[in-house]
């Protein structure tokens, strides 16, 4: 079901102008995280919910957008169960945040979010880093990769080590992508990725690197293309072409990210800025008001403590 408003007119004018104030703005952002219309429970899952207000002449005053369950009789919220539980930030400037992150296409930094929305720079830092944490791919929940697809990986530069970080990534020519932070590229750790994310009956290009030739020998087809020999693109008599292109596409856009506005990154957080630039990838075909339209769901039962519990 589509949500009910126009996300055509969702940019950052409007958000700034339109949905500064707070009521205005958890109207906006209960419409985008219930795009059905209903309240429903972050505790069972039920979409029956009454919303309590509070009495003129009562002293405690029940806080704005608060909402009581039918079934299990639990008070919620919509940032219950999100990744925005718990926080003292304005939902006015978490919704900006979302914007600027879903569509800056070579992403910013923490400090140009912080000089843009004047907040601390631990602020802008860790409200960064919650939404790229929303932003990973659920596999257990979508499709395995189907049709041609391309298998590559990069390597990183890491902030605190001399080490690099290695990157794989899978995607399908025209259509989604699939990241992830391996620690060295071999055969059981390029399978593993393959095999949770790609269908067996998908044609896989790579390049000559060993560890795939081992990984994909129950594939149904694998092509590969010998980039020592200045070999870049083959087109086969069956009409189709091998070549990582596609890849080399995502990885380029990704490297701006880390060259341009982030200069390093760590291993530790690498995932998340992977996420990020996965997810600007899937999303490329809509305008910019339906992607944080197609954003904000994702956090849905997703946290992200600055701190993690020892317990």
């Amino acid at each position: 079901m589509k949500p009910k408003f126009d996300a055509e007119e969702i940019n950052l004018i409007s958000l700034a102008n339109k949905f500064n104030s707070e009521t205005k703005a958890r109207k906006l952002f209960e419409k985008m995280r219930w795009p059905g219309g209903k309240p429903i429970c972050p505790h069972c899952k039920h979409d029956e919910a009454y919303k309590i207000k509070s009495r003129k002449d009562t002293k405690c005053k029940a806080r704005p957008g608060l909402y009581c369950c039918s079934a299990c009789r639990k008070t919620f919220t919509a940032t219950v169960g999100t990744v925005l539980e718990d926080s003292h930030i304005p939902i006015s400037t978490w919704l900006k945040t979302m914007f600027i992150l879903c569509n800056a296409k070579k992403s910013v930094s923490a400090l140009q979010l912080k000089r843009m929305l004047g907040v601390a720079y631990k602020t802008a830092w860790f409200m960064a880093h919650r939404l790229r944490f929303a932003m990973g791919t659920d596999f257990s929940k979508v499709k395995p990769l189907e049709n041609t697809i391309e298998a590559d990986e990069t390597f990183c530069p890491a902030f605190e080590t001399s080490v690099k970080t290695c990157l794989a990534l899978v995607i399908e020519r025209d259509g989604q992508a699939r990241t992830r932070v391996i620690p060295t590229v071999t055969a059981h750790n390029v399978g593993k990725f393959l095999y949770e994310c790609a269908s067996k009956t998908a044609i896989v290009n790579t390049d000559e690197h060993a560890a795939y030739k081992m990984a994909l020998k129950g594939q149904n087809r694998h092509q590969r293309v010998n980039h020592s020999r200045y070999e870049y693109a083959r087109h086969n008599p069956d009409g189709s072409v091998s070549h990582t292109n596609t890849a080399e596409s995502f990885f380029s856009l990704l490297k701006r990210g880390i060259f341009g506005s982030w200069h390093c990154v760590s291993r530790e957080h690498l995932p998340k800025y992977a996420h990020e630039f996965e997810f600007r990838w899937n999303t490329r075909k809509v305008s910019d008001g339906e992607r944080m339209a197609e954003f904000v769901p994702m956090i849905a039962g997703k946290r992200l403590l600055y701190r993690q519990p020892k317990n």
